[in-house]
């Protein structure tokens, strides 16, 4: 082996030796990799704007270079040139069509190679004035089509196009009638009209990034010749090419425009697939948003009018530009060894694929070939290293990916990876050592244990990467183990020190158990370990690692002592049922021994539920046995739902009570007619388990009613009529299609029923009109309901009267008697029963001021029976007319001959004054003035006084026929609050207010509450007496 190193080229040790400084140094070098690339640019002619700019920047170390081409060729970049580089960017000052126009491209380089970047163009927009030459006038019949020609000027891009009638800015609008060409910029007019008389211009304007510039056309006339009221089919004059070519995610444009009278209506159609979500708008212009390959196909228009229709067909063929689908990347790889890489687009057309290497044109070369997207490298030197780049295109575009290769030669090197120096190993044990120097080419691996060559036996193995294997360690293994490693480019050799230790054991392992559904459990595992060593516990259920920070509780360790690592399982679930391992380990070896353990509770889910025997009230089910989770299922139960509600509900069943065995029933007692879902439970003595997922939806079939419409009543209604009503009738309830009523009625007494049919579950009334029919008559009715099915059974029969009328007859012997000066009570004898056409619902009191029209009154309307009523709100000393009217449903009765009354005067206004009060004892004595009344006013009769010991407790009233009165008061008493007003035949009147405090003494307070504003407060100070009057007008 030592020989290999005269073969050693002195080429091969330099380009070791880069490789090797590279990889000990800080950066690494790597060749140009663009982060921005030159973009295509469109520049305005005649821009205030003196440069453009090509976009140009590549990450590389050591840092790139540039140089730029144009149409393939180097751009000489002089300092007097018009042609400068900022960084990598190409700036072009004063840039000239004719010299400029053209296809860039960046080329960044470095000393680890060369990248081109993608083509960019740079254009020049222009739009040049239109033609001055004059416009012939167009002439056409009223009533026909006509079309105006744009004929724009030279331009670049495209325009868009409006058009003037008359002056500026009176632009035509696209109204169905009217149509302008976006492709050719033409005006379309389907049918002239006088209004169309005048001068049209073609206003074309270009749109370049944020500079707009419009021209228009000399006018053309148009004049109209006398109208042609005949009416003609369409015929399509703007029509989309027979082939319109478009990339995917461009917009898609087709335009159709017909002539006709009346005005053509225009609608698309796709012949040979169904419509797209992705189209936009309607009449003349069809637009597909994003068009992708599903878009492609035959597309017609059609103009259609009442005299006829025109068609127009045309493909739409999507292309694509080149899309990569799988590029190369960074590769380092040895030398001496293969290389195969693979550049794969899309596209349409198919993209063709090259090869650049440095920016330069790849083909088949001696050990390097060249097919298509493939590239394969035999036997790869150091000259392969660089920058590679494929380059896929067709028609539409060009795409880039760029990658570097970099040759590797390098002899074996241990200082990154060195075998490891210190190995421990268990007794008994297997241990792996690796051998993984870097090297170039892959170096051949040699081991050796002190100064013995190893060489595969029962107990080494060494493998093809050079990774030896020693199993059944001994303590005689212990030793030195060095690793030799050779290549053509030199040799090195790493050592490791081999140390046996105790081998880990299971000495108390988990046993197998079973529990109930959460229920708790501790799982045992002690072990025995190398005390030199650390040992750590894990713990896999079905060969997956128990994360205890995951597990929600259910798991922690039982025990902090290193050499226990019992499990603890809390609140255990059905999913903590498997095969649980502990798992013991130092870092040189482990032990494991499992255990199994079993989580009973209720039953999984059915499966399967299939409904089949479908009727009108029963289905037959079956299911697939679900798991029991260790516990024997004892039962099923059934579920179902409606549509009506999302409610499951528990169902009778045949048999009643179904066993665990079973896996089918009948389901009993279901509505007719109504849809149906079910599921299936199980259950065992620790349960019910989870439902099984529900059955389809069925619905069970049709059958007369069962159930007689319920809520039957009526009344009311108009003259000559009897209404019945009734509660509609819920789905529930129906059984059947075709739902409705059967209402039978005879007038009480009668022989004959007469029928009539009531069509629709919403209805909920009928009524019947009959001359015949007398006010407030009673009927007997009964109601049933149909389906298509039959006839349900009849409810049971109630009464229902006919419309009422108003009472005939009127109250008498009405009385009226003012009882304040505001109020009256009314009187009456009633209508005899006899009498009246309806229910009498109560009495109506119509009153009113004598001067005034009846129908002006004011109206009091009493319930029931009462043949009284008390009147307020009247106005005082005023006549007043009076009658009384009975009423029911159908209105108000005749009215009672008027009475009249007239209200009392108002009480005096002027509350007592001078009021004084002397304490003796146990009472207090309270004078005032007497209150006299005015001329227009009441007489005063006697005085009302209510007292209040404080403002929480209840008032007593104390009546008085002169100014004084004697008031008892208890031995604590303080103060009170006294209210004193006049009373008479007008009522009461204002009240005055005091509020007395005693301490000891007598006192007076001397005070016209009338004659001063309230609220007054004054305070006199008398032999110890305080006195506080608070004097206001207040009710009682």
């Amino acid at each position: 082996m030592g020989g290999t190193a005269g073969f050693i080229r002195t080429s091969l040790a330099v380009g070791t030796f880069l490789v090797w400084c590279q990889a000990q140094s800080g950066t690494r070098s790597y060749g140009p990799v663009f982060e921005e690339q030159p973009s295509h640019t469109l520049f305005p002619e005649g821009s205030a704007e003196e440069k453009v700019t090509l976009a140009c920047r590549a990450r590389a170390n050591p840092p790139a270079t540039y140089r730029w081409k144009m149409n393939g060729t180097e751009l000489k970049l002089e300092p007097d040139s018009r042609y400068r580089l900022v960084a990598g960017d190409l700036v072009i000052s004063n840039p000239v069509k004719a010299k400029d126009s053209g296809s860039y491209q960046c080329v960044a380089s470095n000393s680890k190679g060369t990248v081109v970047s993608r083509e960019a163009s740079l254009r020049f927009g222009f739009l040049q004035e239109f033609s001055a030459e004059e416009r012939d006038p167009v002439k056409i019949t009223e009533g026909w089509g006509v079309m105006f020609t744009c004929s724009p000027p030279p331009h670049y891009p495209g325009l868009s196009y409006r058009w003037l009638l008359n002056e500026f800015p009176n632009f035509i609008p696209a109204d169905g009638r009217r149509f302008i060409s976006q492709t050719t910029g033409n005006l379309y007019i389907a049918k002239t009209e006088a209004s169309d008389l005048g001068n049209y211009s073609c206003f074309a304007t270009s749109h370049i990034d944020f500079i707009t510039k419009s021209v228009f056309s000399k006018f053309s006339r148009l004049s109209l010749a006398a109208e042609d009221a005949r009416q003609f089919p369409p015929s399509i004059k703007a029509r989309f090419p027979a082939d319109t070519y478009a990339l995917t995610g461009q917009v898609v444009t087709l335009e159709c425009f017909a002539f006709g009278n009346p005005v053509p209506q225009i609608k698309w159609r796709k012949l040979d697939g169904p419509q797209s979500s992705k189209w936009i708008g309607s009449e003349p212009l069809l637009q597909i948003q994003h068009a992708g390959f599903e878009d492609e196909g035959t597309y017609e228009c059609e103009a259609e009018n009442a005299k006829g229709r025109d068609t127009h067909q045309g493909r739409i063929i999507i292309h694509a530009q080149p899309e990569w689908l799988d590029v190369i990347s960074d590769t380092e790889a040895d030398i001496g060894s293969d290389l195969r890489w693979s550049c794969v687009a899309s596209g349409k057309p198919r993209p063709t694929v090259r090869w650049l290497r440095d920016g330069q044109p790849l083909t088949s070369q001696n050990r390097i070939e060249v097919s298509g997207g493939e590239l394969r490298f035999s036997k790869l030197v150091l000259e392969d290293s660089g920058m590679y780049q494929c380059v896929a295109e067709n028609k539409h575009g060009t795409v880039y990916a760029s990658a570097e290769l970099t040759v590797q030669a390098l002899a074996p090197d241990f200082r990154l990876n060195p075998v490891k120096r210190l190995i421990p190993a268990a007794r008994s044990g297997k241990v792996i050592i690796p051998c993984q120097p870097r090297a170039a080419p892959k170096a051949t691996v040699l081991w050796t244990k002190g100064t013995e060559l190893l060489v595969n036996s029962s107990r080494v193995t060494i493998t093809a990467d050079g990774t030896l294997i020693l199993q059944n360690i001994s303590k005689s293994d212990e030793g030195k183990y060095t690793c030799f490693a050779e290549n053509f480019m030199g040799k090195a050799n790493s050592t490791g020190i081999l140390s046996v230790r105790d081998a880990t054991k299971i000495t108390l392992a988990p046993s197998s158990a079973d529990i109930n559904v959460g229920e708790n459990l501790t799982l045992q595992c002690h072990a025995s370990h190398d005390p030199t060593m650390d040992l750590t516990f894990t713990w896999s259920l079905d060969d997956f690692p128990i994360d205890f920070d995951k597990s929600e509780g259910h798991y922690r360790r039982a025990s902090a002592k290193e050499a226990i690592g019992d499990l603890s399982i809390s609140n255990a679930q059905l999913r903590h049922s498997g095969r649980y391992t502990c798992t013991a380990q130092t870092v040189v070896d482990s032990a494991s021994e499992s255990a199994t353990l079993t989580v009973r509770g209720p039953p999984g889910p059915p499966g399967g539920v299939v409904v089949r025997d479908i009727g009108d009230t029963s289905v037959q089910l079956s299911w697939s046995r679900g798991f029991d989770n260790h516990s024997p299922i004892a039962r099923y139960l059934i579920e179902a739902r409606t549509l009506l509600s999302s409610q499951w509900k528990q169902m009778r069943t045949n048999p009643i009570n179904i066993e665990g065995n079973a896996e089918t029933a009948q389901v009993v007692n279901l509505i007719p007619w109504m849809d149906y879902e079910f599921r299936v439970l199980a259950s065992n003595i620790l349960g019910i388990g989870e439902p099984s997922l529900p059955s389809s939806k069925i619905r069970t079939k049709e059958a007369a009613p069962t159930v007689a419409p319920s809520g039957l009543g009526g009344g009311g209604g108009a003259p000559n009529e009897l209404i019945i009503t009734w509660t509609p009738t819920l789905r529930d309830y129906q059984n059947g299609d075709g739902f409705g009523y059967i209402v039978s009625f005879r007038r009480k007494g009668s022989q004959a029923w007469l029928r009539a049919q009531v069509p629709h579950a919403e209805s909920l009334h009928f009524v019947y009109r009959n001359e015949s029919i007398a006010p407030y008559t009673p009927f007997e009715v009964k109601i049933k309901a149909y389906n298509r099915k039959g006839e349900g059974p009849e409810s049971l029969t109630a009464i229902v009267y006919s419309a009422e009328e108003e009472p005939k007859a009127a109250p008498y012997r009405v009385i009226a008697k003012s009882v304040l000066s505001s109020e009256m009570d009314v009187s009456w004898e009633p209508v005899e029963q006899g009498e009246m056409t309806g229910v009498l619902l109560g009495y109506e009191i119509r009153y009113w001021k004598d001067g005034d029209k009846e129908e002006a009154a004011d109206r009091v309307r009493t319930a029931g029976l009462v043949t009284s009523a008390h009147v307020t709100g009247l106005n005082p000393n005023t006549d007043y007319h009076v009658s009384v009217r009975a009423y029911n449903r159908a209105g108000t009765g005749p009215p009672s001959p008027a009475t009249n009354v007239t209200t009392t005067r108002p009480p005096p206004k002027r509350p007592p004054g001078n009021i004084s009060w002397t304490f003796s004892g146990s009472t207090v004595s309270i004078k005032w003035d007497p209150v006299v009344a005015k001329a227009d006013e009441s007489a005063v009769t006697g005085y009302k006084m209510l007292y209040r010991q404080d403002s929480h407790s209840a008032p007593t009233l104390y009546l008085a026929s002169k100014s004084q009165i004697d008031i008892p008061i208890p031995e604590d008493f303080t103060h009170a609050f006294v209210q004193i007003r006049v009373t008479g035949p007008g009522g009461d009147g204002t009240p005055a207010e005091v509020h007395i405090l005693r301490n000891s003494g007598t006192s007076m307070m001397v005070e016209d509450s009338g004659m001063r504003p309230a609220p007054h407060v004054m305070v006199i100070t008398t032999n110890s007496l305080l006195l506080v009057a608070l004097i206001r007008s207040l009710e009682l």
